[in-house]
Formats: C-alpha cells, structure tokens, sequence
C-alpha cells in the first residue's frame, strides 16, 4: 500500500473527493458525474489511478451511485467490514492508495455473479476507450472487443 501525502492530496483533489476518499464520507443519491454515464472505457482510483472497474460491468441499480457487478480484477479491491450508522456492510477500498470507494452488496444481477458494487463517483476518474493507451492503460482495450 502506498502512502500518500494529505496536504498534496487536499491540494489535487475537490473536497468531495478528498472526503469520500480518505475520511469514508458518502455523495449524495443521485448526484454523483458517473451515475448515469454510459461510456465505453474503465473507472479508475482518483487518487491512484489504480484500474478498478470497466463500463462493460456497469449497470443501473437505481441505487443513486455508479453500481458495478464486479471490478477489473478484484485483487485490486480490498472488502471490510464496516459497522458504521448501526450497521454491518462490506466496505470496498482500492489495494493501492487504500481510497474509500463505496460498499458492497450481495443483491446485484444473479446472472452476472448477483453483486452490486455500489460506488461513489468522487472515489473515481473515467478513461474513454479512445485515451486507454496514450494513458497508459491500453492493456484494458481487450475488455471492449
């Protein structure tokens, strides 16, 4: 796991960003930049840029947040339990920066593996297809053909 300076990291993200991502807070339903986007290309960490899902498993929840069925590779998310508010969910993170992302849920669609990764957009930077490679992320371009 890296560690990350707070200061810098108070200096490049939004507030929001820097809130859901290191202090666990949550946006609001239905206000989140990637809760209705439909673009092809993958979702990274914002502070990282570590991969951690594709559009190919985006889906519409009507949860209010951006809802996944799994993550490009899952060795990238780390799950915890998490009592907050009284109670007990599974709280997702990114492996690398340790960056809060959202929960997870075991109510998803049965016949893509019945998960619903339920996460916030301010936990996340969208790559358009057409940029994979010339951000260095081109090895992702196999999820789309």
């Amino acid at each position: 796991m890296t560690e990350y300076n707070k200061d810098e990291l108070k200096n490049r993200l939004t507030k929001e960003q820097y809130e859901v991502t290191q202090n666990a807070a949550t946006e609001r339903p239905f206000t989140g930049k990637y809760d209705q986007w439909w673009d092809d290309g993958i979702f990274v960490d914002v502070v990282s840029g570590e991969p951690l899902f594709s559009s190919t498993d985006k889906y519409d929840s009507g949860c209010g947040w951006p809802a996944f069925t799994k993550g490009i590779d899952d060795a990238d998310l780390k799950e915890e339990t998490d009592h907050s508010f009284g109670m007990t969910r599974t709280e997702v993170r990114s492996k690398d920066a340790n960056s809060h992302l959202g929960h997870v849920f075991p109510d998803g669609p049965q016949d893509k593996g019945g998960m619903r990764y339920c996460i916030n957009s301010a936990a996340l930077r969208f790559i358009p297809k057409a940029d994979l490679e010339k951000e260095g992320y081109g090895k992702y371009l196999k999820l789309f053909s």
